[in-house]
């Protein structure tokens, strides 16, 4: 394995680049782009890297079908850690284009919703159409295959290209979550301030059956940052949800839920514990009365006084 390699979403110049780079160890690592998300994460598979940074979710569109599906199938993965990036776009055009000669533009799928009021505003006309990603559409726009692509301001430079508008989203605020995901290791430490993600299949469908899962969170007072249906590929109606939950793999009220799920589920696959970006232990309110690791302790330890008769 290339222990120095990291892999991510490419080409040059996308927004995942850009995310990756604001981690510290970027700088003594060989950052290699690849050409879609599962090619990304086979590079981490197959060893000729070591881990891979991806879009796993955005503020205004959701989750990354790609690599969710990604993370739920397959030889399994893990997440090391998270990078948040404030994302806006750029409509980038070769050098001379005005905004009346534009009638074909591109961009990854995702960028599409953050942009789409402003496209019906100012280019009501002009046909979209998708590519692998933000940067690749701005290669091809440097090809001459399409008049402008939306992309960061900083791939300008790379593509030969000029931002013609820059600062567009109709969303204020708007962000994109990167995961870095590598083999599976030993989760690092808890910190305080962690999130855990799992993917969870259902056993069988029947009434309650999503209830019954939420449960296992909920009656341990675990909070559910997000989860996602996501189809099996089994037939009509067979799903499995992607799950995020705040905490870490060893708070005991982590773990007893994750638990509590491998009894009731054929499947559940841990995919880490890692900690939250921004967020630090003194940001979070205190834990649920009942619920600390304490908590847990002490009803053990009074269920084995009760075994032993000294209750």
């Amino acid at each position: 394995m290339s222990a120095s390699r990291y892999a991510y979403l490419g080409p040059e110049g996308t927004f995942t680049e850009a995310a990756l780079r604001s981690m510290p160890e970027a700088a003594t690592r060989e950052l290699v782009p690849m050409v879609s998300v599962p090619v990304a994460l086979d590079a981490v598979r197959s060893g000729a890297a070591a881990a891979a940074l991806v879009p796993i979710e955005n503020s205004v569109e959701g989750g990354v079908t790609a690599t969710l599906d990604e993370l739920a199938t397959g030889e399994p993965l893990m997440i090391y850690r998270e990078v948040l990036l404030s994302i806006s776009f750029a409509l980038l055009v070769r050098p001379g284009t005005a905004l009346a000669d534009i009638k074909t533009v591109t961009g990854h799928p995702v960028a599409q919703p953050q942009v789409r009021n402003w496209l019906a505003a100012n280019l009501p006309d002009a046909l979209w159409e998708s590519a692998a990603s933000n940067a690749d559409g701005a290669r091809l726009v440097q090809e001459g295959r399409y008049d402008a692509a939306f992309a960061g301001e900083f791939a300008a430079s790379r593509y030969g290209l000029e931002p013609l508008v820059t600062d567009i989203h109709d969303a204020q605020n708007a962000m994109t979550r990167f995961v870095l995901a590598g083999r599976p290791a030993r989760p690092a430490a808890r910190t305080g301030a962690d999130k855990t993600s799992v993917v969870i299949w259902l056993g069988d469908d029947h009434p309650g059956a999503l209830l019954e899962l939420l449960q296992e969170f909920s009656a341990r007072g675990v909070n559910l940052m997000r989860i996602e249906s996501r189809p099996t590929g089994e037939g009509i109606g067979r799903y499995c949800f992607s799950v995020d939950c705040e905490g870490h793999i060893t708070d005991r009220r982590v773990g007893s839920a994750l638990m509590g799920l491998k009894r009731i589920c054929p499947k559940v696959r841990f995919l880490g514990s890692y900690p939250r970006a921004g967020v630090t232990a003194e940001d979070l309110a205190e834990l649920r009365h009942g619920t600390s690791d304490e908590a847990f302790t002490e009803a053990a330890e009074w269920l084995a006084r009760c075994q032993d008769g000294r209750a």
